[in-house]
């Protein structure tokens, strides 16, 4: 899985490994915190995967790498994902165009990279899975980070397109569409305004990485075949889609 050195991430991958599952710690740069997440997992035989999502080919390498290891690829979860704000109405040009390039990089065009490359190591007949973590901010909009929402938008569209596709081959493919969620990436924003996060949901908090993991883990499960191409939101009731 993708992203998998912190965060929901690091929960998606404890989840799994404690189901049973073998699994690749995958990392970008941060190669320390990957690790501490691999020594963490439950049972043996995983491994860390190294690859600049920005990089089709270090993509490719990564992925083949670990079918190599494993033999096959049951599940894949694009999870990796970078969030940085660009408010279009006080950023430089320069800055604009930057975070545009490095959001579609990894957020979109990285995790369909990944995909396509994981699939040709995917058994066909019905046990395969792929989960995409998209965001609630796909849908609601994100005035400080357009390209994020942009991006995990088009996450989900392409999760929907490639359900099309691969149904015949017995693959599901989901996304999963979270709001705030109790991690390092959020934390500025809960320590800043956490009472008004934590409003916007009836339940009145904000959910665990691990609450997103055990999702992410019902939506992988062979249980799961026929909520191929939906888009599970995952926010506790704090916004609706019609």
């Amino acid at each position: 899985m993708t992203g998998a050195s912190r965060g929901i991430g690091a929960a998606i991958a404890r989840a799994f490994a404690a189901d049973g599952c073998r699994v690749a710690v995958h990392y970008g740069s941060s190669a320390a915190a990957a690790a501490d997440v691999l020594a963490s997992l439950t049972g043996d035989g995983h491994v860390l995967a190294q690859a600049d999502l920005g990089d089709a080919d270090s993509i490719r390498a990564m992925v083949d790498g670990v079918a190599a290891e494993f033999g096959r690829i049951d599940v894949l979860v694009n999870n990796a994902g970078v969030f940085v704000a660009h408010p279009i109405e006080s950023v430089d040009y320069e800055t604009w165009q930057a975070a545009w390039s490095e959001h579609i990089a990894v957020n979109l065009v990285g995790a369909a990279n990944v995909t396509w490359c994981a699939l040709q190591h995917m058994p066909r007949g019905g046990s395969s899975r792929i989960v995409n973590v998209g965001s609630r901010g796909a849908f609601r909009g994100e005035p400080k980070n357009p390209a994020y929402g942009a991006t995990k938008a088009g996450i989900a569209a392409f999760g929907q397109s490639i359900a099309k596709s691969l149904g015949h081959e017995g693959i599901s493919v989901t996304t999963i569409a979270p709001g705030f969620v109790e991690t390092d990436m959020a934390a500025e924003s809960l320590a800043e305004r956490g009472d008004e996060i934590r409003g916007q949901s009836p339940f009145n908090r904000v959910p665990s990485a691990e609450e997103v993991a055990h999702a992410v883990l019902f939506l992988a499960s062979p249980e799961a075949e026929w909520v191929s191409g939906t888009v599970l939101d995952f926010n506790g009731a704090s916004w609706f889609r019609l």
